[in-house]
């Protein structure tokens, strides 16, 4: 079966020939693998024979500048197109350090609200042009990178504690954020699709807990948030395309609400914050895809992550609904050779 084949008989709560298997590994894990004999300039999916999703990303940023600020052997201080100044660091697969932000008022909210257009060159034709009818003709699953909703907006733009506060003291600005990122992605993407460029779900990233909990109630959950995600949801929908919302930490206490909308497919399922896949498949199994719930610290020992991998995909993979990852990404700590046996794991558990 294709990709592509694999997903729809997921999404459809239908078996396929094995689950689809897809995963995010680091730059780092990349070039520890080749080191360990991986080709150079193999597509890594490739060599594990796994599956390819593909992701059609538009620019919805204010454009503001983008500068090196300063440059050392071991970090550079940037400006980025969002406003935000990054002290990222020259090690392989470290975490920026996010210093100085910029739009963190409504005055401001305004000026770079201003300057999100609609330009035609916000979407990347030309890559579309050379990659889009060999993605179709291989089978591949693509996917729309939606950009709203509170994680990136805290995130990228305004700074958690800004976004925290507003959102109880000025509620009206926060909303107004998360339409606005939300109508961008939509013209953008409207635009992309009448061009011929289909796709198969959007997929965006809003990641709501941390570990044990939610950054915020369910209640302002709902007031804020949830009409904003039930939008996307529903222009989705109505393209006959699904929904997968990508929410780091733990949200057990809002999947609810995430059906009630109409989610499709729930990522990345993250057993080290408190996520219970095996609860969600028996509670929900029939009516959201479970995509992850693998745990990323056990992925370096090899015994116990191929003894987990036997332990839960059997149960999550029942009546289709499931598509194998880490709960995250795979790190630089997993080796070539555990990656060879946690692949040839999932592949004798995820069979049909």
């Amino acid at each position: 079966m294709t990709t592509r084949e694999r997903f729809q008989r997921m999404y459809d709560h239908r078996e396929a020939d094995r689950v689809p298997i897809i995963d995010s590994p680091w730059a780092g894990t990349l070039r520890r693998w080749r080191a360990e004999g991986m080709p150079e300039g193999a597509d890594w999916r490739d060599y594990f024979g796994v599956d390819k999703v593909e992701t059609i990303d538009v620019d919805i940023t204010p454009r503001y500048e983008v500068r090196v600020l300063e440059d050392t052997e071991r970090y550079q201080i940037v400006t980025t197109k969002w406003g935000v100044t990054l002290k990222n660091f020259k090690a392989l697969d470290s975490t920026p350090e996010f210093l100085d932000y910029k739009v963190t008022t409504p005055e401001a909210w305004e000026d770079a609200k201003r300057r999100m257009t609609l330009e035609d060159d916000r979407i990347p034709w030309r890559y579309l042009k050379e990659n889009y009818a060999r993605w179709r003709a291989e089978g591949r699953w693509i996917e729309a990178g939606f950009w709203f909703g509170f994680d990136v907006t805290h995130s990228w733009m305004a700074g958690t504690e800004t976004v925290l506060v507003a959102m109880y003291e000025e509620p009206e600005w926060v909303v107004d954020m998360f339409n606005t990122y939300l109508d961008r992605c939509i013209s953008l993407f409207e635009r992309v699709w009448d061009a011929g460029y289909c796709f198969d779900a959007i997929y965006w990233p809003d990641d709501m807990g941390y570990k044990g909990t939610t950054f915020f109630s369910n209640e302002m959950y709902r007031d804020l948030l949830k009409p904003v995600h039930k939008r996307a949801v529903d222009w989705a929908h109505g393209k006959g395309i699904y929904a997968h919302l990508h929410s780091c930490g733990d949200v057990m206490t809002r999947i609810d609400d995430l059906i009630d909308i109409g989610i499709d497919c729930l990522n990345p399922l993250e057993v080290k914050a408190g996520m219970q896949p095996l609860l969600l498949k028996e509670k929900y199994g029939d009516k959201l895809v479970l995509h992850g719930g693998v745990n990323a610290v056990l992925w370096d020992q090899r015994e116990a992550i191929v003894a987990e991998i036997g332990r839960t995909v059997p149960a999550l993979k029942k009546d289709g609904g499931y598509i194998f990852s880490s709960d995250h990404s795979i790190p630089n700590s997993v080796s070539l050779e555990n990656m060879k046996a946690i692949m040839e794991a999932v592949k004798k558990a995820g069979r049909y």
